[in-house]
């Protein structure tokens, strides 16, 4: 019945069983993925141990880590709610986002217990990798399981499964014949933060399935509890739960209750007061995580790369059993499971006899390897976010690194630490390895060093491959060379596989150059290919040679084609004829269509045709609809008019409507007018109400006034966000400074941690820097590595 009605087999079977009076949960397929919850270890999901063991009772019963008790928080009740909508027959997810040792894992656990009643089944997908277990099994999953996705960024963020398991998960939760499912995973917040960040337009977009899934399936797990959750937790000791009683006489203070209770401080304590080689392997590992290397670290690298990491009296002291001393020391548990640095066992591949084997399995490697405690990671990723690890760990990275990613991903963070020498050559290495952008990568190096001979030969085996900006350089230096017809190939070429910005800059190029009937051509041919961009940028041509019919019928072609910047032309296009009804029209349905900026430029004509109310109405709706900065445009019309009162007015109309980033406008507006007391008071109104872009200027104008502590401190608070806008406004102003040599280090400080992609960076060492911050000697490093 339910095959013939498209309807939900296990609902109608709910209801059948009502109807027949049948009491008891309905059975879980015996085939089904995982195992019933109730037989799940929560430490074998990966919940962190806390507490001491206790032995179950009974011959052969095996021994436990008993659980503390359990806290109930905010995010608890959206968990419980998701889990009631999953028990009711619904396909849901979630995602719990928080630090490492936050309680995400737990409050997984807790949240599942009332499906173990109702017969559900829990799938850990983890072997032989979480990515490949996973996308090999998520079309097996039957209703009523529970798909376990800790760590989730091992599933979603791995470079080649991570868009196709984001893919199947959406397939999983809207199938009718499959629900009911519950997807619970947790993730922490940089990587959370990094899905949901949009690529720049010109960009492949890596994570764009991803960031679809968990859009609206995430609920953050705060570092710190509550008064009221401590309160919780202090009564469940005062009824006896001894954990809890000895963790809240250090949790009390700090409220980080659930790291304490996972052990981080006896982790810490381990670090901080271990011998040297334990601090030199764990500084080599930390290092070694945080700038992108895999889970899993192969002892030799270790070794190797910790070497730079004594200092030279603690060298001397070394004995000749001193690494197998350490390496014994790090895998001692703190509390239960959990060693500052453990020794990992790959699990070998299972596969059906005949499928071909991989040449790498990803994930797993070769040798001895080792995974350091998320706790000390997420210390490292903190406590040394500004250090730029010495020259052993990047021979070690060198010598011992295989995976491609992993290469390509080392060499960008030396090449954000203007560390150029060892970029070069790791994209060297990357490239070998099979990573398509490492050649461009090179490629451009090349070229800065004048080899473009060198360069467009690494470009096209990079197109070859159809890594990045390849086709776009390459069509580029095909175009300065003077061969039109190869550099607009390449243009077609990287067009139809959806990147129209090589296409749209040739033709600035040629238009640049004077040659406006070679640009025309070639967007007519774009056109004719179906290429949308094309009929907008003839259509901008027709217009400026005063055919405006012409360029109308070429931009609603384009329009009607789903091109929202299309539809904002038409819209100024009807303002321009007074047809100002149908201008709204058209640039709200652009709006709709992701391009606010169609509503911004018509708010903008209004204020330049002199109708204030018309543009501040337009200006409203758009704050309304997100797009608060039209106001600020407006106003900045309106100051450039000469009305300077009527511009301010109307920013603190905006700031006391709730919108407090035009305080930052408005103190902008002050500077430019020479009151530089008056906008900084300002700034740090916007300041103090946590508006990042008021950080930046503030410490601009704090460096202006000379006050350089407190404009390091504004920048590298900023910078601590992954803004380095700040950085970079103080690097430019202090480089035309008198005190150089408090620039100089100011930069190499900017360079170590790892802001060094701007050019107010690297010009101060053209050739780059050594791994311990002396400027890299000027020799033909950037040759092919042997």
């Amino acid at each position: 019945m339910a095959s013939k009605l498209d309807l939900p087999a296990n609902e109608l079977l709910e209801l059948r069983r009502v109807a027949a009076d049948e009491d008891g949960p309905i059975p879980a397929g015996e085939d089904g993925l995982g195992q019933p919850i109730g037989q799940w270890d929560p430490h074998d999901l990966e919940v962190h141990p806390a507490g001491t063991f206790s032995v179950s009772a009974g011959s052969g019963a095996r021994s436990r880590r008993k659980l503390p008790g359990y806290v109930r928080r905010a995010h608890d009740e959206v968990v419980t709610e998701v889990v009631g909508q999953a028990a009711a027959g619904h396909s849901r997810m979630l995602v719990l986002v928080g630090s490492s040792l936050t309680g995400k894992t737990r409050a997984c656990w807790e949240a599942v217990q009332p499906l173990a009643d109702l017969g559900w089944r829990l799938w850990h997908p983890h072997d032989p990798t979480r990515a490949e277990a996973s996308l090999a099994d998520l079309d097996r999953v039957a209703p009523r399981t529970v798909v376990w996705l800790n760590e989730a960024q091992h599933y979603l963020g791995h470079p080649q499964y991570g868009e196709r398991i984001a893919a199947a998960l959406h397939t999983l939760l809207t199938r009718l014949d499959r629900r009911p499912v519950l997807v619970l995973g947790t993730l922490w917040r940089d990587y959370a933060d990094t899905y949901a960040r949009l690529p720049d337009s010109r960009k492949p977009d890596p994570h764009s399935r991803v960031r679809e899934l968990l859009s609206g399936r995430t609920v953050t797990v705060p570092d710190v509890f509550s008064r009221e959750e401590l309160d919780q937790a202090a009564y469940l000791a005062q009824s006896g739960d001894q954990v809890m009683a000895d963790t809240l006489t250090r949790a009390r203070v700090h409220g980080r209750l659930a790291q304490d209770l996972a052990g981080a401080p006896e982790l810490l304590r381990r670090y901080e007061q271990g011998t040297a080689p334990v601090r030199a392997l764990l500084e080599a590992a930390m290092d070694a995580r945080r700038l992108g290397v895999g889970l899993h670290l192969r002892q030799a690298f270790l070794f190797e790369a910790s070497a730079d990491y004594f200092k030279d009296q603690d060298c001397d002291q070394r004995t000749d059993d001193w690494a197998e001393a350490a390496f014994a020391d790090l895998a001692r548990p703190v509390h239960g499971k959990q060693a500052p640095l453990r020794r990992t066992t790959a699990r070998p591949p299972r596969r059906p006899p005949g499928t071909p084997v991989p040449a790498t399995i990803p994930g797993v490697v070769a040798g001895s390897a080792f995974r350091l405690a998320d706790f000390l990671e997420q210390y490292g990723r903190t406590n040394r976010r500004r250090v730029c690890p010495p020259v052993s760990f990047w021979h070690a990275v060198y010598t011992h690194l295989t995976d491609a990613d992993d290469l390509n991903t080392l060499a960008e963070a030396a090449y954000m630490r203007c560390r150029l020498q060892w970029a070069y050559h790791l994209w060297h290495r990357a490239s070998h390895a099979g990573h398509p952008k490492a050649l461009a990568q090179m490629a451009q190096m090349r070229e800065q060093a004048g080899d473009r001979e060198g360069a467009e030969a690494l470009l096209r085996q990079a197109a070859d491959a159809d890594a990045g900006f390849s086709l776009h350089d390459l069509a580029q230096m095909r175009e300065e060379a003077g061969d039109r017809e190869g550099a607009e190939a390449l243009a077609r070429r990287d067009a139809d596989r959806g990147f129209s910005f090589t296409l749209e800059n040739l033709v600035r190029v040629r238009e640049a150059a004077g040659d406006r009937d070679g640009a025309e051509g070639l967007l007519q041919r774009a056109a004719d290919a179906g290429h949308v961009f094309a009929l907008r940028s003839l259509a901008l041509m027709r217009e400026q040679a005063g055919d405006r019919e012409g360029a109308k019928g070429l931009l609603q072609r384009a329009a009607d084609a789903g091109d929202s910047i299309a539809l904002g032309g038409l819209a100024q296009m009807s303002e321009e004829a007074g047809d100002r009804e149908d201008a709204e029209f058209l640039a709200w349905r652009a709006a709709d269509a992701d391009n606010p900026l169609a509503v911004r430029a018509l708010a903008l004509m209004r204020e330049q045709a002199g109708d204030r109310v018309g543009a501040e109405a337009l200006a409203w709706q758009a704050a309304d609809a997100g797009d608060a900065p039209t106001i600020w445009e407006v106003a900045r019309l309106r100051k450039g008019a000469g009305d300077q009162e009527g511009a301010e007015r109307l920013l603190r109309q905006v700031v006391d409507a709730g919108y407090p980033e035009a305080l930052t406008w408005l103190a902008l507006m002050r500077e430019e007018t020479g009151d530089r007391d008056g906008a900084e008071a300002l700034m740090r109104q916007a300041y103090d109400v946590g508006n990042e872009d008021a950080e930046v200027h503030l410490s601009l104008m704090r460096g202006e006034a000379g006050d350089r502590d407190e404009a390091e401190a504004l920048a590298w608070r900023v910078a601590d966000t992954g803004n380095s806008a700040a950085l970079q406004n103080l690097l430019r102003f202090w480089k035309d400074a008198a005190d150089r040599e408090g620039a100089e280090a100011f930069a190499l400080r900017v360079a170590d941690a790892g802001f060094a992609s701007s050019i107010a960076v690297t010009s101060w060492w053209p050739n780059g820097l050594d791994p311990d911050g002396s400027p890299t000697p000027d020799v033909p490093w950037r040759s092919d590595s042997r």
